[in-house]
């Protein structure tokens, strides 16, 4: 999944247009693998950060400068053009994903009419670039490699199993339930509080159907679910 030889410095460059195909975007992510996350930086003139505690979102950032990522915040799949979103998955010396791997916000309220088939989950999901990358926190930050990429859409087996945990956690949140809510919830996919801090509440909808104030929600995928890929694509 990592190679093992050292690329020359003179490889990947910063790439400022969007990929123009599917196979352009995984020959740039292939471009990466064997790379240190500081020799990245370097490259790219990017500020290396002491670790990942206030800066969660910065792999992905740096490697969307490379890959040519056009989305930014805004709520679409990174390569809007392509239908594509970039995940990167932190993994162990075993090539097993360390965390589960955030999807989208959950919708609390507004929910009436919403199916899976228009979902932001799935919408997010049909087509995802996972990017393995040392995440071992012995690991410093800086001297993490990136791994090989694989370019996934969901099988039927797969999007059956999301779309249950998709149905029942949304039920829950409809329901006024979304309170009760624990990270036990789902087989493959789970709610979890989203927010820098507690302070940072949202509207949601009560048992009685009254309007409570709430912590925000993502939906997660589990690290069960994130290994298989990993493991089928990579046999290991």
């Amino acid at each position: 999944m990592l190679q093992d030889e050292n690329p020359p410095m003179n490889g990947p460059s910063v790439s400022q247009t969007p990929p123009s195909s599917p196979a352009q975007l995984l020959e740039r992510a292939r471009a990466l693998a064997g790379y240190s996350l500081g020799e990245l930086a370097t490259l790219a003139g990017v500020a290396i950060p002491r670790d990942l505690r206030r800066d969660k979102g910065w792999v992905g950032m740096l490697l969307e400068l490379y890959l040519g990522a056009s989305a930014g915040s805004k709520p679409e799949q990174d390569f809007p053009d392509l239908g594509i979103e970039l995940k990167t998955i932190p993994i162990d010396a075993a090539g097993k994903p360390l965390e589960t791997t955030f999807v989208c916000v959950a919708p609390l309220t507004g929910n009436s009419g919403i199916t899976w088939e228009s979902s932001h989950v799935r919408h997010k999901l049909q087509c995802v670039l996972w990017v393995p990358v040392e995440g071992e926190r012995a690991i410093p930050l800086a001297e993490r490699r990136v791994g090989a990429p694989l370019l996934w859409r969901p099988d039927e087996e797969e999007e059956e199993r999301l779309r249950r945990d998709w149905e029942e956690l949304m039920d829950m949140i409809v329901l006024g339930k979304v309170e009760r809510i624990t990270a036990r919830h789902g087989e493959v996919m789970q709610i979890r509080p989203k927010a820098a801090n507690s302070r940072a509440l949202t509207e949601a909808v009560g048992e009685r159907g009254e309007p409570i104030m709430t912590l925000p929600r993502g939906f997660y995928l589990k690290k069960n679910f994130t290994a298989a890929i990993l493991a089928r694509h990579f046999l290991i």
